[in-house]
């Protein structure tokens, strides 16, 4: 596929910042309080989780998974727009933008009786099945020679170096569309699949057991249907022309993509449960 040649690209990238620079103390201050925010409601519950040992169960140990995700990708997104903020150039290092592209990319999506030994198994599943797809595409990405140096985006993702490759990249536009189609459409259908066995033995419970259920289950799914809507709408921008949409709109949809269900989990999943605030 890709011809054994010497791969050229530019040290360091420029990102498109567009008008944010012109209020970039406040923005900085914004993205900084929002960072913050996310390390400290997702730690509280890890910590919470971690040095209880009555909290050492399924449930828990799946919330502290989902909260550590969090931290993942909040450090995988934040520290380097802050700096860009602040920085005189919106700049980033090729490394460093790889990097950005795979950490971006995996940080994404994980309850019921069961042995801490099957726990664990299938945590890493759940990692596996998010880093296994998504790996040989940013090392083919990363062997691409390019011929530009400017993201129209104020983070890396892989199709923003695709569009800078000097070749043709139409293998990976249509690996990354199969991709973006098996996750958007097999993750929905795995759900699906659970709350049916949930509404099943909803149906055999007493009112009390149906209540609670709902109770629980209703931010799960506002929760999932959000992640669902971002990760389409963030596919949709990367392929629509920059300018369907004013750039500082698009910018905060798509930062209020990755910033929202950071800070929201561990309120809806950890700092909510009883058994975690005591």
């Amino acid at each position: 596929m890709l011809e054994n040649t010497t791969i050229l690209h530019p040290s360091v990238l420029t990102l498109n910042f567009g008008e944010l620079t012109e209020k970039k103390y406040l923005y900085s201050v914004l993205v900084l309080l929002c960072f913050l925010l996310v390390l400290l409601f997702n730690s509280t519950v890890i910590l919470t989780i971690v040095l209880h040992r009555r909290l050492h169960e399924a449930m828990y140990i799946f919330i502290a998974v989902l909260c550590l995700n969090s931290v993942y990708g909040a450090i995988a997104f934040f520290p380097s727009l802050f700096v860009n903020l602040v920085s005189k150039t919106q700049a980033i290092s090729y490394t460093a933008c790889i990097i950005q592209v795979f950490a971006l990319h995996t940080y994404g999506g994980y309850n019921t009786i069961m042995t801490l030994t099957t726990v664990y198994k299938l945590i890493v599943l759940a990692w596996l099945f998010a880093i296994l797809p998504i790996t040989p595409y940013v090392i083919l990405t990363a062997r691409l020679s390019l011929c530009g140096s400017v993201i129209q985006k104020i983070y890396c993702d892989n199709l923003s170096l695709l569009k800078l490759s000097c070749i043709d990249t139409s293998f990976f536009n249509i690996y990354g569309v199969i991709l973006s189609a098996a996750m958007a459409g097999g993750i929905p259908a795995l759900i699906l699949v659970s709350y049916i066995q949930i509404l099943r033995v909803c149906l055999r419970s007493s009112k009390d057991f149906r209540a609670k259920a709902v109770q629980t289950c209703t931010p799960h799914l506002v929760m999932i249907s959000f992640i669902m809507i971002d990760v389409s709408v963030e596919s949709l921008f990367s392929r629509l022309p920059t300018d369907l949409l004013p750039y500082e709109l698009r910018t905060t949809i798509l930062v209020l993509g990755y910033s929202t269900s950071a800070v929201l989990n561990p309120l809806i999943y950890g700092l909510k449960i009883r058994e975690i605030r005591v």
